[in-house]
């Protein structure tokens, strides 16, 4: 007499804890992601309906609202910008700076500082927002 089973074994997969990974791994991602933004100073940049993505390492000159000047971070006092840019580009090859100018500056402030980086042989891109 053969003997069967009343019911049958099924394989399944307990989720329960998958949720509270998933969310502790997209927390994680969020923090980290807030705290890699390498712009510290805040500045609203002019729009531009297409970007061009530049990967090599460039220097970033920034100017706010207040006409502050800023190169990497550190401020720089506007008469001592150019003498600043000589010294810092004094025996590099790759002479680029990335420019980060306020919307509400005016377009003779950026002129004073391409004249500045045309003196020096230093090519200048604009960055915008997008």
């Amino acid at each position: 007499m053969k003997i069967r089973r009343k019911s049958r074994f099924a394989p399944e997969v307990f989720t329960h804890s998958l949720n509270d990974i998933m969310f502790f791994l997209m927390l994680f991602f969020l923090i980290i992601s807030t705290m890699a933004n390498p712009n510290v100073i805040k500045l609203m940049l002019p729009q531009a309906a297409a970007a061009q993505r530049s990967y090599t390492k460039q220097m970033t000159l920034s100017v706010d609202a207040e006409r502050n000047y800023f190169l990497d971070k550190q401020p720089i006092p506007v008469d001592q910008l150019e003498t600043t840019l000589h010294n810092t580009f004094l025996n590099v090859q790759e002479r680029t700076i990335v420019l980060r100018l306020d919307k509400s500056l005016a377009v003779q402030d950026l002129v004073d500082v391409l004249e500045i980086g045309a003196k020096e042989d230093i090519k200048m891109v604009m960055a915008t927002a997008k």
